[in-house]
């Protein structure tokens, strides 16, 4: 079994301004950041740290070379990204002194993967593979098409939920990785139990994995379900947990790990990830994760 990403590739351009702009204003920075973001590429990256192989695909612009650095630094396959002649997909935030952040997306490059690419990539894997997909690139259904008609095993995170994503066809979906928001968005439920079994009643094949911040996740089939508690963490930065989460899992499971292990090492290597700022940068290596999860357990015998 191999792991394709098919994901996004992000810039994420920081500002640091007094207040945000108003109408008709120009103010200057007082501060300014550049990182590498995107769903995609850090769950790329938290597969790869989390010591299985990954191979992403996805498009760049002109300026977007350094994010296919980052990713091969990190150990993550790279022969399926192209680079267009446009712009990078990224994100234009505004951080006042309050700490409040307004943010301007484009979608750039991230929204050029053609079908023809998509097919060219696809076709070079096979039944029982893994594909990994977010919502933060186009032809998704596509996607999710040709993937089930591959016969590969499909995790979807469905973030960030639109209208496109709600009325998909999600049955070739293995395993599905909401948080309470997206699944509400999904289903119309907002009891975390009301959500899953909406899911399953209308997939009832799929492995939902339901993520509820603090009160840890919920992993739930037709046959089981497990309820795995939130690590204690110093919460610094939540931006990439949810990534971190989700390529730790996907790589437990790769390795053989049954569920309820996959499920304890993903949400251990989301609290170290937590309690560090940044998003791709966060991400802990399998040795930190281990390391953590073998003092918790010293501590819990």
């Amino acid at each position: 079994m191999r792991i394709i990403n098919f994901g996004s590739l992000n810039i994420d351009r920081v500002y640091k301004v007094s207040h945000f702009v108003r109408p008709g204003e120009t103010i200057s920075s007082e501060g300014y950041e550049c990182f590498p973001g995107g769903k995609g590429l850090n769950q790329s990256i938290a597969i790869a740290r989390a010591g299985a192989k990954v191979v992403h695909a996805g498009t760049v612009g002109t300026e977007g070379g350094f994010l296919k650095e980052l990713l091969e630094q990190s150990g993550v396959g790279t022969r399926y990204i192209r680079k267009s002649g446009n712009v990078t997909g990224h994100a234009l935030i505004q951080v006042s002194k309050e700490g409040e952040n307004c943010i301007i997306l484009f979608k750039g490059s991230n929204f050029e993967n053609d079908r023809k690419f998509i097919h060219e990539v696809l076709e070079n894997f096979d039944k029982e593979d893994i594909l990994v997909l977010q919502n933060e690139i186009n032809n998704l259904e596509y996607l999710l098409q040709l993937g089930k008609e591959r016969g590969m095993h499909i995790l979807l995170n469905a973030s960030p939920v639109d209208e496109t994503l709600k009325h998909m066809d999600l049955s070739g979906v293995t395993w599905l990785m909401v948080n309470e928001t997206e699944g509400a968005e999904i289903t119309g439920e907002r009891k975390p139990e009301k959500i899953i079994a909406q899911l399953l009643a209308l997939y009832p094949a799929m492995n939902v994995i339901l993520t509820l911040g603090t009160d840890g996740s919920i992993f739930q089939n037709k046959e089981k379900k497990i309820c795995q508690p939130c690590f204690p963490a110093q919460t610094v930065d939540t931006t990439a947990a949810g990534d971190t989460f989700t390529g730790y899992f996907i790589a437990s499971v790769l390795a053989g790990k049954n569920m309820e292990e996959a499920l304890e090492t993903a949400s251990c290597a989301a609290s170290i990830a937590v309690a560090r700022e940044g998003a791709a940068m966060s991400i802990p290596v399998f040795e930190e994760v281990e390391k953590k999860l073998t003092d918790y357990h010293g501590n819990h015998s």
